[in-house]
């Protein structure tokens, strides 16, 4: 393919060895027929890889819209299909979520009835015909236009042709050659599958001209040693590149050199065409092995990237496949992909043919796990809009209940809201702040009327104490007269008068124990039965309790009754049940007598305590 080798065909045989033809046309093939290409894949580099995955569907359409209308269209083909895969991966997922919806709310249609119509993916298919009609309409234009340039360099070689074999004044032509040379360097850039065939047609003429050219040598001789200085000059610049560190600026200038030493310099005399291509080809073979030697490093390492990229999408998997159940655990577990992601981004690059497999596979990891998360946030959005439905209820609920003066009965139902709003969990985060100020003004407004309710309660009560404190000073110098009736009367005028004074605070109600101590030494010296007075200070024990408005001791003491009746009533049936296991079982048998005595006193206790529970009863039935 190169001129100084060419016999009597225009072919690209003579070159020394099969190996270095192969070099040699590997470094100087990328000519201009190819920049275009390069150009673009060079400048699609430039412009920064987003992660589309993250975007809306607006933010897909703004992100396409915006490249192409700023952007080469050869520079924008990779974003382009990224943002593509995004694009229908989102739309698919909103389709089927809204055609779940639909035939949930529809549940006699079928799935063809559905229909959606979405501005977004009406915007995004106009986008995208309209960038694959430019990239169209670019490829075209470029094939075109190296037809045509194939076109003018035929004609040209043609031209040459005609001028090599029809002309009888070589001297003369030597000017017609120039012109037809420059405007060879002009033509630009034709198809790949026929650049070898043109270029080596074109040189074959070439030097079958400037072998003809034998009448004027003078001429002739000057143009060989022009081009030959010219070459030389091209070696020396060549070789400056072996020791240049970045190779592939070397090997890009190497590849301009090359276009220079076909395109824009002729032949040389026959004598120094060997010589001076195997220097020039010597240099290219050299810088060939620094750059395959820069590849099988770059290999190297996009092979390690590979590796470090398939742990990370190892480790996204395994982070995908574990149970989330709470929102911490899913945040840490976002925070942790963030950090694989970041670290994937920051690998570089892996080998090409696998660059689009492991991009691939890496986002649908990504995106797996994001089903899983997007799956949980969403059922938690719905258990917290359930929540507010909820917490709406209670406070519904406590508005009808914060202006009731009937303390007693709302302040448990109160305390009762608060408690299950405490239980519901979170609600959406914009109506939480909001929610949480209206149940607690609610809350405190009736809370805050209850301690003003009671503060005037407390103060009554202690007066009523003050006034029990003193009565209790009068109490202790009562003298009994001797009188049983009289006697009885006025310690029951003493325990109505004691009861008329009201309730006492939670905290001074030792005052009732030492009243019911004195109440018990009168009884004591009264002259009346024990079950009398037993009854007496019973009833006085209860009243108290209904005084105090304690259900709760009053309802303990219902129960200790009842348990009482239910041991007496034992003792006695075990009693009775031992006399029959007794031989010799006769009435003036002094264990039978005795066990008779011990029936009839448990019998008298347990009518005193059935006593008792009439009285309760009795009470529970006027409550009722």
């Amino acid at each position: 393919m190169l001129e100084e080798k060419n016999d009597n065909l225009p072919q690209a045989d003579g070159i020394t060895t099969e190996n270095e033809a192969h070099t040699i046309v590997d470094a100087i093939n990328s000519t201009n027929a190819e920049d275009s290409e390069t150009t673009s894949i060079n400048e699609s580099h430039t412009i920064p890889l987003l992660d589309y995955d993250a975007l809306s569907l607006e933010e897909l359409n703004d992100q396409l819209q915006h490249l192409i209308k700023n952007e080469k269209i050869t520079a924008i083909r990779e974003h382009v299909e990224g943002i593509k895969r995004s694009f229908l991966h989102k739309y698919h997922e909103l389709i089927d979520e809204k055609r779940k919806v639909f035939l949930e709310e529809n549940p006699e249609a079928f799935a063809s009835d559905f229909q959606y119509d979405l501005p977004a993916k009406n915007q995004f298919d106009t986008l995208y015909n309209d960038f694959r009609d430019q990239r169209n309409n670019h490829f075209k234009s470029i094939q075109d236009q190296l037809k045509k340039n194939l076109v003018e360099r035929n004609k040209i070689i043609d031209e040459l042709k005609d001028l090599v074999e029809n002309t009888n004044n070589f001297n003369t032509a030597l000017k017609d050659i120039n012109q037809l040379r420059e405007r060879w360097r002009n033509a630009g850039s034709i198809p790949k599958d026929n650049y070898n065939h043109v270029w080596n047609t074109f040189h074959f003429h070439l030097e079958r001209f400037y072998d003809q050219l034998h009448m004027d040598r003078e001429a002739r001789d000057l143009d060989f040693k022009n081009n030959l200085e010219q070459k030389q000059k091209l070696i020396e610049r060549a070789s400056t590149l072996i020791n240049e560190k970045d190779i592939r600026k070397a090997f890009r200038e190497l590849q301009t050199l090359h276009r220079v030493w076909k395109e824009e310099i002729g032949p040389v005399a026959k004598e120094y065409r060997e010589e001076i291509w195997q220097t020039f080809s010597n240099i290219t073979k050299e810088l060939h092995n620094k750059r395959e030697m820069l590849q099988n490093e770059i290999r190297e390492r996009e092979e390690h990237n590979l590796a470090q990229k398939n742990e990370v999408i190892a480790k996204i998997n395994q982070v995908a496949t574990k149970e989330f159940n709470s929102h911490n655990d899913w945040q840490n577990a976002i925070k942790e992909i963030e950090e694989l992601r970041t670290k994937f981004f920051n690998i570089g690059r892996v080998p090409a043919e696998i660059s689009d497999e492991i991009w691939n596979t890496f986002k649908n990891s990504t995106r797996n796990f994001n089903v899983l998360k997007n799956n949980f946030y969403k059922d938690i959005k719905k258990e917290q809009h359930d929540n507010l439905t909820k917490k709406q209820a209670l406070i519904d609920q406590a508005k009808s209940l914060k202006d009731s003066d009937d303390f007693n009965t709302v302040t448990p139902l109160m305390k009762q809201i608060q408690e299950d709003w405490k239980h519901i969990g979170h609600v959406p985060r914009k109506f939480s702040d909001s929610l949480w100020k209206e149940f607690k003004q609610i809350c405190n407004a009736y809370f805050d009327r209850l301690h003003a309710e009671r503060n005037k309660e407390i103060e009554a009560e202690m007066e009523n104490f003050n006034k029990k404190k003193d009565y209790l000073d009068q109490l202790r110098e009562f003298q009994l007269t001797g009188e049983h009736k009289t006697d009885l009367d006025s310690i029951k005028v003493h325990i109505e008068n004691w009861k008329n004074m009201g309730v006492v605070p939670q905290t001074r109600r030792h005052i009732e124990g030492k009243f019911n101590k004195i109440l018990d030494a009168l009884f004591d010296k009264l002259s009346m039965s024990k079950k009398e007075a037993e009854l007496v200070k019973f009833n006085n024990k209860i009243e108290q309790f209904i005084e105090n408005n304690d259900s709760r001791r009053l309802q303990n003491e219902t129960i200790f009754v009842q348990k009482k009746i239910e041991e007496i009533q034992s003792e006695i049936f075990q009693l009775e049940n031992n006399i029959q296991f007794i031989s010799n079982a006769k009435a003036d048998n002094p264990l039978i007598k005795e066990i008779n005595k011990n029936i009839d006193r448990h019998k008298d206790e347990l009518k005193l305590w059935k006593d008792k529970l009439v009285q309760l009863k009795n009470i529970n039935k006027n409550d009722a």
